[in-house]
């Protein structure tokens, strides 16, 4: 179980961490972030471009009740009493939630997809079982969360929250009604309090939109995410910062939203991302352009190819036309001057490995049970919107942008690897050290995550542009440390996902936010 650091209350906003640590506890994963009222409000962010609303309008809110309504005064008294004489496990969970719903959300999805990244087994006939939808909990447990299907369940998290979000300031300015610490002095709100509008509640906006996302994403995991829901929902009762009509109209508003953004993943083409039946026409076509030696599992038995039509499913910031316009050219051929130049780096790191590149190769692996590169790149980016202190709408477009980038990442990357099917280096006898991905080599994964989300940051943080490209840089040359790639992988996807990130900054730049 989670353990949270308490922080102590201080007229009705909640301290610093300095002032509120009771106990050293190793069961603390993530850093904890204190609550912070936001830099800028974002007011004009409900003019923002959505990505699948067709406006921030088209899902109707009703006008609420006036402050000084029957209705309103009865829901502020019943607030009062929600939050007064809090439970120690109550004040944790407004501490928890109050570091920021998008913010809090994504670290969910984050570990769920770290809990489902788990290769199916083979069985003792020498097959792997394919995990099942509609039986998420038998053995092998679906999903198999691998980066693919991780860059994917994130970017729909995001950007559902960004679309319900862009939508909630809309009617948040709309209605204009004031937080309920600014209607009554006499309600000491344990949150800090902006200027920001109450109605709808950008948290059950958030909250709402993200467990419809994540059930269809994670179908075993019901139970848990209906728990942290209503969690998160009691806790904005408890700090005194939502009355009842703010929560429901926020609830309604983002579980509309997620219907809406759901609609398009169930048409993106990720149902036939596992089809096999389309390797056949890969190796030959690959054998066709001059190829002398296709990718084989390494694996005993064999492993079916991991997602080999993922590079058919609908990207986001770009089309199919782009996609393959976007595809990097062959890679050197086998026994080439470039390719054994390669090998012969690889086969020397093989004999004596460094200290200091077996440290880089672990560092950036992001093998099975960790939330992979996609999700590594999440929370850097969550952390840095979070050390911004955005807003929650500008926390949930930067998350959005990077998660979107991501799955673009993806779908260009598995396109070129099935496209070339180039063997890795482990058929030609150097031994890896950080794991053997099933599937093929060209150009490198990593590289290609890694550098689209860098590219966004870089948009997004200009100031700290040089430490996320070195960051890119290093979990690309991680991954020749950990001899799982050729340096030319490496450089290339390096520069794929840069082009890829690009479109998601042009998409950044006339969005309406001013980047």
């Amino acid at each position: 179980m989670r353990k949270y650091i308490h922080l102590i209350a201080v007229s009705g906003v909640i301290a610093g961490l300095a002032t509120g640590v009771i106990s050293c506890s190793k069961t603390i994963d993530e850093p904890q972030k204190a609550a912070y009222a936001p830099a800028n409000v974002d007011e004009k962010a409900g003019t923002w471009k959505t990505y699948v609303l067709t406006s921030p309008s088209e899902i109707a809110v009703a006008e609420p009740k006036a402050i000084n309504s029957t209705e309103y005064l009865a829901e502020l008294a019943g607030l009062k009493q929600k939050s007064t004489g809090l439970t120690s496990a109550q004040q944790d969970a407004v501490t928890y939630w109050g570091a920021g719903a998008a913010y809090r959300w994504n670290e969910i999805g984050r570990e769920l997809c770290a809990r489902y990244n788990i290769p199916p087994a083979s069985t003792p006939d020498g097959k792997y079982p394919v995990p099942d939808a509609a039986n998420p909990l038998a053995d092998p447990r679906f999903p198999f969360a691998n980066p693919p299907y991780a860059s994917r369940a994130l970017a729909y998290l995001s950007v559902a929250q960004y679309d319900a979000l862009v939508s909630a300031w809309y009617y948040k300015y709309k209605y204009n009604r004031v937080a309920p610490a600014k209607t009554d002095a006499s309600l000491k709100a344990l949150l800090p309090v902006s200027s920001l509008p109450s109605y709808p509640s950008e948290d059950a906006v958030v909250a709402a939109a993200s467990v419809i996302i994540l059930k269809a994403m994670f179908p075993g995991e019901v139970p848990y995410l209906e728990a942290k829901l209503a969690e998160h929902r009691n806790s904005r009762l408890w700090a005194g910062m939502n009355v009842e009509s703010d929560l429901a109209a926020g609830e309604a508003l983002g579980s509309a939203v997620a219907a809406k953004v759901m609609g398009r993943a169930r048409a993106d083409g990720m149902s036939t991302a596992n089809n096999q039946t389309v390797t056949a026409g890969m190796i030959q076509a690959a054998k066709e352009r001059g190829l002398a030696e296709v990718w084989v599992s390494q694996e005993v038995p064999a492993r079916p190819p991991m997602l080999p039509n993922f590079g058919a499913v609908m990207p986001w910031n770009f089309d199919k036309a782009t996609l393959v316009k976007l595809r990097p050219g062959p890679p050197p051929a086998l026994n080439g001057d470039e390719y054994q130049k390669d090998l012969s780096e690889l086969r020397q790191i093989n004999k004596s490995q460094t200290r200091d590149q077996a440290r880089i190769a672990n560092y950036w692996s992001d093998g099975a049970g960790s939330y992979t590169p996609p999700g590594h790149w999440h929370r850097t980016a969550a952390n840095v919107a979070h050390d911004a202190q955005y807003s929650e709408v500008r926390m949930a477009r930067t998350l959005a942008l990077v998660g979107t980038a991501t799955m673009d990442a993806a779908i260009g990357c598995w396109d070129a690897k099935y496209y070339y099917y180039y063997p890795r280096p482990q058929q030609f006898g150097v031994k890896t050290s950080v794991g053997l991905p099933n599937f093929p080599s060209y150009p490198s994964g990593h590289s290609t995550f890694s550098a689209a989300a860098a590219t966004v940051l870089s948009a997004i943080f200009p100031d700290r542009a040089k430490e996320f490209q070195a960051e890119a840089n290093e979990a690309s040359t991680s991954r020749v440390y950990g001899l799982i790639h050729y340096r030319f992988d490496s450089n290339v996807g390096l520069d794929h996902g840069s082009k890829i990130g690009a479109y998601a900054v042009e998409r950044a730049k006339a969005d309406g936010s001013g980047l």
